[in-house]
């Protein structure tokens, strides 16, 4: 159960109702809903993280979800497998996120991916020879966009423990 109550819609403004009506209610939203500006903002990024760039959107969820993984949010996890089935993630890579970059089902390019995204969940910032080997696969514009993605879901799980935001099963 949340640790505060979801946004009162019946007192939100119509911008409010607008943008949680074109994210689906979800609960993370709902509760975002408390700042309106943030609102709006936040979902301004997570747009441009998922739907505009260039990196790879497998590749992008392989590493929203093991960040997840890592910040134990379990609703993030839930919500990003789900997605990541349907950018073309195979059951068997997506399973084997739990173990992360060491797991066999991953080519060199997603285990790089899969260590830098470790080394920046958990590490101040990645070791020099994690961030050539990504940085070797992948182009400046999309490795920028890997990070950022990487950040924002530190942020998302982060807020979604916070804040104890229940998960929707639909």
């Amino acid at each position: 159960m949340a640790r505060i109550p979801y946004v009162d819609e019946d007192s939100a403004s119509k911008r409010t109702l607008d943008v949680l009506e074109k994210n689906g209610d979800r609960n993370i939203f709902r509760m975002l809903a408390h700042s309106e500006s943030h609102l709006v903002n936040y979902c301004r990024l997570g747009n441009a993280i998922r739907f505009q760039g260039a990196l790879d959107p497998a590749l992008r969820e392989l590493a929203i979800t093991r960040t997840g993984i890592l910040c134990r949010s379990d609703y993030e996890v839930i919500a990003h497998k789900r997605i990541a089935r349907r950018v073309g993630v195979s059951d068997e890579k997506i399973a084997a996120l739990e173990e992360g970059a060491s797991a066999s089902a991953y080519d060199e390019v997603e285990r790089a991916v899969l260590e830098f995204t470790d080394e920046v969940v958990t590490m101040d910032r990645p070791r020099d020879n994690v961030f050539r080997a990504v940085a070797g696969h992948l182009s400046a514009e999309a490795l920028v966009e890997l990070q950022i993605a990487i950040g924002y879901y530190i942020m998302t799980s982060k807020f979604l423990r916070t804040f104890d935001i229940d998960l929707q099963t639909d």
